[in-house]
């Protein structure tokens, strides 16, 4: 390629970064519309929820962003800009509500990474450690919450026993995976080796686990904020591990950003907890106004902004 050629081939690269972020805001206007009935719903019965409550519950889903960003500053040894790093997860996020199993989310950031001088394969392996450092401590959380407080696990006759053994037996599925493919295991190895660099470093350590911990308990927090404001009367403590089982449960159907799949068992589980089905609803959809479809538009806005700024 000559001199002349290079501006035109970015030029051409521009262009298309711009298609493609534009028909993914195009996608994600079309998604809005189709749920609108959803989002009035919603909306309406928000609207005379506690106000303060729900502030409450704005500050938590908003810091749930920043602890993002600290995490995938912990997953990394070199320095990440704060500003953009920030900026990127809100991205993130709102992509993560557009395609299966995290994939939005993934492409972003391995994106965002490489630009920051990461190779494609420690970038990966990055994303990996992150993944395997929110899932575990959901799981811790979730039995200290279990050993502290017996009585927060409610098993209602409505709920399928079957859906007990579906965890345990889901992680034993990827466990003989791994140990059956050498690609997964060579993975698995690169994610172990960056796991022990991470601890060689106490600062990164602490961003790794200490912001996934606060980034699952602030999305508890969000929805402990809305059941509150709802008046539903559940303790924080039934909330917390109703939203932790129902996380866990969910990341088992690929569907885009948990839709669908996080609803249907975080209601289950809010039912199951003593809510009434009807305001069990009201409360997750409470929750999924505040954390997906209110900051899907402005968060596509600065995936556009960044793409454009080569950030992406």
């Amino acid at each position: 390629m000559t001199a002349t050629d290079l501006p035109v081939a970015t030029g051409r690269r521009r262009y298309w970064q711009l298609g493609v972020t534009l028909a993914v805001l195009l996608t994600a206007c079309g998604v809005l519309v189709s749920h609108r009935d959803v989002l009035d719903s919603g909306a309406d019965r928000l609207a005379a929820a506690d106000r303060a409550w729900l502030l409450l519950a704005c500050a938590a889903a908003v810091s749930t962003w920043v602890c993002a960003a600290v995490v995938q500053q912990g997953a990394v040894a070199e320095r990440l800009p704060r500003r953009r790093l920030v900026a990127a997860q809100f991205a993130a996020s709102a992509a993560n509500h557009l395609l299966p199993a995290g994939a939005g989310a993934t492409l972003v950031n391995l994106r965002f990474l490489t630009r920051c001088g990461l190779s494609t394969s420690r970038s990966a392996t990055a994303l990996a450690v992150k993944a395997a450092a929110g899932g575990l401590v959901r799981c811790v959380l979730g039995l200290t919450l279990l050993v502290t407080s017996p009585d927060t696990v409610r098993v209602s006759p409505r709920v399928p026993h079957g859906l007990v053994l579906l965890l345990p037996v889901a992680a034993g599925v990827v466990v003989l995976a791994v140990a059956a493919s050498a690609r997964l295991r060579c993975a698995a190895g690169r994610a172990l080796a960056e796991v022990r660099a991470v601890h060689r470093c106490r600062a990164r350590a602490w961003a790794l686990w200490g912001g996934s911990a606060a980034f699952a308990l602030l999305h508890a927090g969000v929805v402990v904020a809305v059941v509150h404001a709802l008046g539903l009367g559940l303790s924080i403590g039934h909330v917390v591990m109703a939203y932790l089982v129902a996380s866990g449960a969910a990341a088992l159907l690929p569907t885009p950003g948990g839709l669908g799949s996080l609803d249907a068992a975080l209601a289950l589980a809010l039912t199951a907890d003593g809510a009434p089905g009807q305001a069990a609803i009201s409360a997750v959809l409470g929750y999924r106004l505040l954390t997906a479809w209110l900051p899907m538009a402005p968060g596509l806005l600065v995936l556009l902004l960044l793409t454009r700024r080569s950030a992406l």
